[in-house]
């Protein structure tokens, strides 16, 4: 029915102490090399990419729409049209308050 990511075994930035699933003990010792290898593992998230996005006038918005006139059987109307040329987006954007990872694997609070 699909493959699952979760039944891989593959290198998982957040392990923590070597239990039961000790990849050494079960002949894989090449994912244990690379999970003690990797320091850089945070459960924290401190930056994102930014939903916003600058026009040519220095205007930051989500969207951009410029209004249109349109004449259908001789009756002036009004229509929005959604710009997508021109737009260059913020970037990168650093936390005011840095938030845990989704895939942080441990229960946090139990109510």
């Amino acid at each position: 029915m699909g493959g699952s990511g979760s039944k891989s075994k593959g290198f998982w930035p957040f392990s923590g102490s070597v239990g039961a699933d000790d990849p050494i003990q079960d002949g894989n010792e090449q994912s244990m090399a690379r999970a003690r290898s990797f320091t850089g593992a945070t459960p924290f998230v401190l930056t994102r990419r930014s939903s916003l996005y600058l026009d040519e006038d220095g205007d930051m918005a989500h969207e951009f729409y410029e209004e249109t006139i349109v004449t259908k059987n001789g009756r002036k109307k009004a229509k929005l049209k959604r710009i997508h040329k021109n737009l260059t987006s913020q970037g990168i954007i650093k936390l005011e308050i840095p938030c845990i990872h989704v895939d942080f694997p441990v229960v946090l609070c139990e109510a």
